[in-house]
């Protein structure tokens, strides 16, 4: 890594690979407010999650897509790419702020659990590095960010100046289209895929599936990310990483487990 300047250095993560043009928006919007350094995998890392890479031997290497910008491609996973930027890139010395995508397809609702963009961001933020995921809905290699920009710029800028909550870090998803009317704070929707499976059969006559389905919302609050992204305006949810649901702790507490 080059030697640190007295500006904010900031890591930029995706997990639609190193070519993505959503990381290349990302780069453009936050590369005023610091040094970037990027390490985002080698190609699309879409749904993995949080996986990492245990079974086989990781490599990552130096490339130059975008002049002035230290950047590395990664064998391995999106969680993999923040592990090792801290580990070996940054050499323990955490980064100011991590960001993730702009991924080509929102994550909002429950789509946080499976995102790869999102994972990035939940790893950052394990590592105790202030971290954002942000998400486009428009999953085209077209697609246009130029709305996003400013946004991105000044959700990372207020970031960097207040930091964030211990243990939180903030899922950001844009509308498609560029009359954005401002920016929500909201709660995640309780909302799912309803899955479908299309089945199908190779030239063997075997079976083979397809996944598809429907997004379904079962939540018709107005202070959701759903209800602000159908209304024209960028959703803004506060994430943790601590799974534990705290208020079933006292009804399990009434159980007697012990008798």
């Amino acid at each position: 890594m080059k030697k640190q300047s007295n500006r904010p250095q900031i890591l930029v993560v995706n997990d639609d690979g190193v070519t993505a043009p959503g990381i290349k928006n990302l780069i453009d919007a936050v590369k005023e407010l610091g040094d970037v350094v990027v390490v985002a995998p080698d190609g699309p890392q879409s749904g993995m999650g949080h996986a990492i890479t245990i079974g086989k031997p990781l490599r990552f290497d130096r490339v130059n897509l975008y002049e002035g910008v230290e950047m590395y491609k990664c064998s391995g996973t999106p969680v993999d790419c923040v592990k090792l930027a801290v580990n070996k890139i940054f050499k323990g010395k955490k980064p100011d702020l991590c960001v993730s995508g702009i991924n080509h397809g929102l994550n909002n609702s429950i789509n946080v659990i499976y995102s790869g963009t999102m994972s990035a961001a939940v790893e950052g933020a394990i590592e105790g590095i202030p971290s954002i995921g942000f998400s486009l809905d428009d999953f085209t290699e077209s697609a246009d960010f130029s709305h996003c920009l400013k946004f991105v710029t000044k959700i990372s800028a207020e970031v960097l100046e207040h930091g964030l909550p211990q243990a939180t870090l903030l899922n950001v998803n844009f509308p498609n289209g560029a009359d954005l009317k401002g920016i929500k704070i909201c709660r995640q929707a309780n909302a799912k895929w309803a899955e479908e499976f299309d089945e199908r059969k190779d030239p063997h006559g075997r079976p083979y599936y397809w996944l598809t389905g429907v997004f379904q919302n079962n939540d018709k609050g107005e202070d959701t990310d759903v209800w602000a992204l159908e209304h024209g305006y960028v959703s803004v949810v506060p994430v943790q990483f601590d799974l534990t649901a705290h208020h079933a702790i006292p009804l399990l507490n009434s159980w007697d487990f012990n008798a």
